[in-house]
């Protein structure tokens, strides 16, 4: 099973990860190239994902905002990928996993730096995530028009950080994250 996440830089939004086996589906058959959701377009990663989605074995876990701000993003990091792990159907004897610090497991597991680049299950995983991850911060995008979500998917970009100084904090941003504390702090 390949594993990887994906939100852990984002200042609003949950931290989302997803584990995947691909021995159901033939990745040489396809007619695009599967790597690190960070390296194709939103329109790669969505056409990639319709086809994968219905053809892996997969689940997804979060941790929500509030974890995050409770427990910290470290512990969240580690928790994410047990809970896509515990949501699977099929359960694994091995997982790879792009590289997470103090991570543990009871299964056998291996620790990848640039997993994602390297190992087709993670690079598999790191689209899942990314494109479920959008997909919600979209939907956050219909509640809170104003801070344009849809658009930053909750990263710290220059847009986010216009929308913050001129709303304020809303109900998804990770307080403990520093440009969210500044600026909570200075009202």
């Amino acid at each position: 099973m390949g594993v990887d996440e994906v939100g852990r830089g984002a200042w609003a939004g949950p931290l989302v990860a997803v584990a995947t086996r691909i021995s159901k589906f033939e990745i040489r058959n396809s007619n695009f190239k599967v790597r690190d959701s960070k390296l194709l377009s939103e329109i790669q990663r969505e056409k990639i994902f319709e086809v994968l989605s219905k053809n892996v074995v997969w689940a997804i876990g979060l941790v929500s905002h509030q974890e995050i701000d409770k427990r910290g993003i470290t512990w969240a990091n580690i928790t994410v990928v047990k809970r896509a792990v515990k949501n699977l159907e099929v359960k694994p004897d091995y997982l790879l996993i792009d590289q997470i610090n103090s991570f543990n497991h009871h299964l056998p597991h291996q620790l990848i730096v640039g997993g994602d680049r390297k190992v087709i299950s993670i690079a598999i995983a790191s689209i899942l995530a990314k494109v479920s991850r959008d997909r919600m911060m979209k939907e956050y995008h219909q509640q809170y028009p104003g801070y344009h979500f849809h658009r930053h998917k909750g990263y710290g970009t220059p847009l986010h950080l216009k929308c913050l100084r001129e709303l304020g904090v809303c109900a998804i941003h990770r307080r403990s994250y520093k440009p969210v504390k500044n600026l909570i702090a200075k009202h």
